[in-house]
């Protein structure tokens, strides 16, 4: 009797150290996946209450929410289409964050690259498709880059708040583009909407063979990995993320912290570049004031909401453009403004910047009883 009542508690015992044991081990992985997703729940809460608030179904929000980004062929790739720019432009704020800056200036970067891409595009009216493609997408990232290495310049030589500088920097860009699309750059034939001439049918980028969406979703997937391999499987990126722990060590050392933070803010800056080069190339056609769309603002949103995690960013990005599709549905169906998913992207930016006290705090995922 004694030795039977003893095994039933000894494999008892054992269960629970091997759990305890797991928990310690992937706790912390478990918490970037269920802290994120419970802020993204409650977000959708409070969003559905405000919406019955006014007298609509909160059950009928999230089924046309749903239906409007996944629900169908079409809408999957309405979806798609709009995560490409969300991928890369998360990528300009998620970069950086690896040194421990906060970059918030992806839209400027945008519009940077996008200016910079048609006028190269323009410039060389004539040449083989190919040749002006390639053309368009190295002006797009090396505009977009030096735009945001400007912020980091700024805060390595000069001691400049880089989420600030950044912020207004995305004003200055829009300035600039409005200067130069209603002046120098105008199209005499675009009367109620100023635009530049069109880059030409024949040097757009085609769509992924059998879908309506654009190559720039392949140019996102591609960027993601490519900086997750390099964030975390080569010597520059733990470099970059020694320095982002602890700057004063990383000197200490002899890492070049200013070298990172150039090099950095550059990659991050020519991401958001190529995502203005893509919204050219694959939908415009041309520059004009449309490309502000806040695609730069978004990406900030799916970059947090992915722990700056670039491989997270592709999931969270495409949950995002879902997000952002159901936009029209919403309006049609429930009469509610095309603006309310930004109310909606509101609430989750700020529920994922509240959730951010709880990493670390949950007591049952490091094993704890």
């Amino acid at each position: 009797m004694t030795t039977d009542t003893a095994e039933p508690m000894e494999a008892v015992g054992v269960a629970a150290t091997a759990d305890a044991g797991f928990l310690q081990r992937y706790g912390a992985s478990i918490e970037y996946i269920l802290i994120p997703g419970a802020a993204l729940v409650g977000a959708l809460a409070v969003f559905g209450a405000f919406v019955a608030v006014y007298g609509k179904n909160p059950l009928d929000l999230y089924f046309y929410m749903y239906y409007g980004a996944f629900g169908t062929w079409f809408s999957w790739q309405n979806t798609l289409t709009r995560a490409a720019p969300l991928i890369l432009t998360a990528l300009c704020t998620a970069l950086p964050a690896q040194l421990g800056m906060v970059i918030i200036g992806g839209e400027g970067a945008l519009l940077i690259g996008a200016l910079s891409a048609t006028s190269a595009a323009l410039a060389l009216q004539g040449a083989a498709p190919i040749i002006v493609q390639i053309a368009m997408v190295i002006a797009g990232v090396i505009g977009g880059g030096l735009w945001i290495a400007l912020s980091g310049g700024l805060r390595q030589y000069r001691g400049v708040n880089e989420t600030i500088s950044s912020l207004l920097l995305v004003y200055i860009a829009l300035a600039i583009l409005n200067h130069l699309v209603e002046g120098p750059m105008r199209d005499p034939a675009s009367l109620n909407k100023p635009s530049t001439r069109e880059i030409g049918a024949a040097n757009m980028i085609g769509t992924i063979p059998g879908t309506d969406v654009h190559w720039g979703l392949a140019f996102g997937l591609v960027a993601s990995v490519a900086a997750y391999v390099l964030i975390y499987h080569t010597t520059f990126g733990f470099a970059a993320r020694v320095a982002g722990g602890n700057v004063r060590a990383a000197k200490i050392v002899g890492l070049g912290v200013g070298r990172l933070i150039m090099t950095i803010c550059f990659l991050a800056g020519g991401c958001a570049g190529l995502a203005g080069m893509i919204e050219v190339a694959a939908v415009q056609g041309r520059t004009n004031a449309n490309l502000a769309a806040g695609y730069g603002f978004t990406g900030i949103l799916v970059a947090f909401l992915a722990r700056q995690n670039p491989l997270a960013i592709i999931p969270v990005a495409i949950l995002l453009g879902g997000i952002s599709a159901s936009g029209g549905l919403l309006q049609r169906r429930l009469g509610l403004p095309d603006a309310s998913v930004l109310v909606l992207q509101g609430i989750i930016f700020v529920f994922v910047l509240a959730s951010d006290a709880l990493y670390g705090r949950i007591g049952f995922l490091k094993g704890k009883s």
